[in-house]
């Protein structure tokens, strides 16, 4: 099968589309999905340059994920911490139609069109696709059956493909931090795929949401956000002691500046740190404000399921900002960075009627 190999940690030079990648082979309770479109995260360029080392303590720039920058690396390049086996078929975003299962799997599954959970709970492990599994970045992938699921939409294989790992990753926040009608949200990383999937889902709860993006950004963001919408130099106009839920996805600089803005009982989440790892943070705000803290990267119980039954009753859209096909990864992930853009980048696969299967 075609698709793209990730060689090692890097920079773009890691990169190798190949046309002669073995097919999966499929274990008892498997199912091969025949892969029409997945998205790029920035968990592609993070797992390339090995961002989730601990020796690298840079946020994720431009240089940085063009040349892989890298002093020295330790064996701590996934998800998971745990060392990346190359090469490896990134792709954490899938949709596509299942076409062979494995013995254990009823056959009547062949057909169905599919969304892959990004995130796998296999014998208490937690595995995520692209990292420690081979993922979507191919014509072909496998899976436990249980993590595809099924999707009855009328949307495109490029639409679809925006949702899993942005839209999950949304979810799990607002569900760890218990948003409520009515309560104010700080979400930073606005026009990202996590911070757009956010406001969406924070306006299903009813939310009074404050979106920050950068000021070139503030229209666009403006056209699906109802609440308020800032710029990062604005964020110090936001009263201390004012915010309920804090989503941020900026990290380094910005973490302490957004903890000082919650109220007594507020909750902090994040999944991301694209200005930088490291953060200082006044330990005394979090203690005698009685802050609750949230990581969020394993998704809890029943996310991925509720992310289904939001998008078959159009409850959420997708922002797609361009789709490439599968042999230009590299200009996908130039364009990615470039961060010129509302929404999602998506790979565009096996399918050459996007309306159907």
């Amino acid at each position: 099968m075609k698709g793209v190999y990730l060689n090692g940690h890097g920079g773009f030079d890691k990169i190798e589309f190949n046309e002669n990648i073995p097919l999966p082979i499929l274990k008892n309770n498997e199912v091969l999905i025949k892969i029409h479109a997945a998205g790029v995260n920035n968990t592609d360029i993070n797992t390339r340059i090995a961002w989730y080392s601990k020796n690298n303590i840079s946020g994720n720039n431009t240089k940085l994920a063009s040349e892989g920058m890298l002093s020295r690396v330790n064996n701590d390049g996934s998800w998971s911490g745990q060392g990346i086996e190359f090469p490896r078929i990134q792709g954490i975003d899938g949709c596509g139609k299942i076409v062979d299962v494995g013995s254990a799997v009823n056959k009547s599954r062949v057909g169905e069109r599919v969304l892959i959970n990004p995130c796998m709970k296999i014998k208490n492990s937690y595995f995520f696709l692209g990292s420690e599994i081979n993922g979507c970045f191919a014509e072909y992938t496998k899976v436990q059956s249980e993590f595809a699921l099924k999707i009855n939409s009328k949307l495109s294989s490029d639409e679809l493909a925006t949702f899993p790992c942005s839209y999950s990753t949304a979810e799990n926040m607002l569900n760890r931090t218990r948003l409520l009608k009515n309560e104010k949200v700080l979400i930073t990383g606005a026009s990202g795929g996590v911070g757009s999937a956010c406001i969406q889902l924070a306006s299903l709860r009813s939310a009074k949401i404050i979106a920050v993006t950068n000021i070139n950004k503030k229209q666009q963001i403006k056209k699906i956000n109802s609440g308020m919408t800032i710029n990062y130099d604005e964020i110090k106009t936001i009263s201390d002691n004012s915010v309920d839920v804090v989503i941020d996805l900026l990290g380094g600089n910005f973490s302490n500046i957004l903890i000082s803005k919650l109220k007594k009982f507020g909750r902090y989440a994040t999944a991301g740190a694209v200005t930088g790892p490291i953060a200082d943070i006044d330990l005394r705000t979090i203690y005698l404000q009685d802050l609750k803290l949230f990581g969020c990267t394993v998704l809890d119980d029943n996310i991925f399921k509720n992310l289904i039954s939001y998008i078959e009753k159009n409850k959420i859209k997708p922002l797609l900002a361009r789709s490439f096909p599968l042999n230009n990864m590299v200009e996908a992930q130039k364009f990615f960075l470039e961060k010129n853009f509302l929404g999602k980048v998506v790979i565009s696969i096996c399918n050459s009627d996007k309306s159907k299967l």
